[in-house]
């Protein structure tokens, strides 16, 4: 790859500045590609582009920034998106610092951004070679999602149709699935997870297999089926609901058939059960998985002496004497059954009565 640094001025970086929404964001009179498919969206907060202004206010100096020279003149930011849009912005008057935006700068304030020279580094090389020292050099500011690697990675017209569904804030996935998704759309969190749910995981595989097709609808239409799933087996919302796996969920049991008032009942019964500690695993046990979802709250050490020297010493189900640390604690009348977590319901058994016990 060949390398060149070169000084370019604020001033002729934001000539012809413009964003375009969905037709990408350019700068540097039109020749320069300041959102590639594979750069992440804008994601500074105030406080970090109100930063880069005042150290060009100051006259400091701004990290190095890495551009991809594609040869004929133009160019697209391989590193320092984020600090080049803070600037352009500035300058167009699309926020203050302060209280003062450019236009209320003096002359002389005005003529010091214009003139503030940045160092930025020329690149040429093969796609892949771009893509790789993307990675490599990308450290500065907000560090890449695994998702912002893979979109880079992957890059094509997939992502980018993929993108209008998943990666905007307000979009249409943050629409219907704020209440059910963790993490950021922005951040490309939203599609991280649908691809994820989609695929089972695979989420390299599936990209790879998509990368070069010109629509996302199944992806799309598959991550409205789930939320639409969700809100008709769970129509009554709660905070523990953000963050399941509803995809994988979906998956295992959209062929079945539930009864959504039965399914609540259940829920309601259960967020009220002080035995429960996992209150989200209360949404896979109602669909019919595994007890181990709950988290039954264990019986205390003092419950299990409690009960070892009730027993003296002895497996309650065989009779024979063993060491307390030997021996395992049992609810007597079972959690499922409505036994609760109390001195009262606790025994001790060997090691081989207990799994015989919960093998039975």
């Amino acid at each position: 790859m060949e390398i060149k640094l070169q000084k370019i001025t604020i001033s002729e970086l934001s000539a012809g500045y413009q964003d375009n929404g969905e037709g990408g964001v350019r700068g540097y009179g039109g020749n320069l590609d300041i959102r590639p498919p594979y750069q992440r969206e804008f994601v500074y907060r105030d406080k970090q582009r109100d930063s880069v202004i005042d150290t060009v206010m100051r006259g400091f100096p701004l990290n190095v920034m890495y551009w991809s020279d594609n040869e004929g003149g133009k160019y697209e930011v391989i590193d320092g998106q984020q600090r080049t849009i803070s600037v352009c912005q500035y300058v167009a008057g699309d926020f203050s610092v302060n209280n003062r935006g450019f236009n209320n700068l003096q002359k002389d304030e005005k003529s010091r951004i214009m003139n503030y020279p940045l160092h930025i580094y020329l690149c040429k090389g093969t796609d892949s070679e771009k893509l790789e020292w993307f990675k490599t050099i990308n450290i500065a500011g907000e560090r890449l999602t695994d998702q912002e690697l893979r979109n880079a990675v992957y890059h094509g017209s997939w992502v980018a149709a993929a993108k209008k569904w998943f990666s905007k804030i307000n979009g249409p996935a943050y629409g219907i699935g704020s209440k059910y998704l963790t993490g950021s759309a922005i951040r490309q969190e939203y599609l991280e997870t649908a691809i994820k749910w989609i695929n089972n995981g695979a989420i390299e595989e599936y990209m790879s297999k998509h990368q070069h097709d010109e629509k996302a609808e199944d992806l799309w239409n598959y991550f409205k089926s789930v939320i639409e799933w969700t809100e008709s087996l769970f129509p009554k919302y709660r905070r523990e609901m953000k963050g399941i796996p509803w995809g994988e969920l979906y998956n295992a049991h959209k062929d079945k058939t539930f009864n959504p008032q039965e399914l609540e009942e259940q829920a309601a019964k259960l967020m009220q059960d002080e035995d429960v500690t996992n209150k989200k695993g209360i949404y896979f046990y109602v669909l019919g998985e595994n007890e181990k979802h709950l988290n039954i709250r264990a019986f205390s050490e003092q419950q299990k002496r409690e009960a070892f020297e009730r027993q003296d010493g002895k497996c309650a189900k065989c009779g024979k004497p063993f060491a307390l640390e030997e021996m395992e604690a049992d609810h007597i009348t079972p959690w499922s059954e409505g036994g609760k977590t109390v001195s009262e319901n606790c025994q001790m058994l060997c090691i081989e009565c207990n799994r015989r016990k919960g093998a039975s």
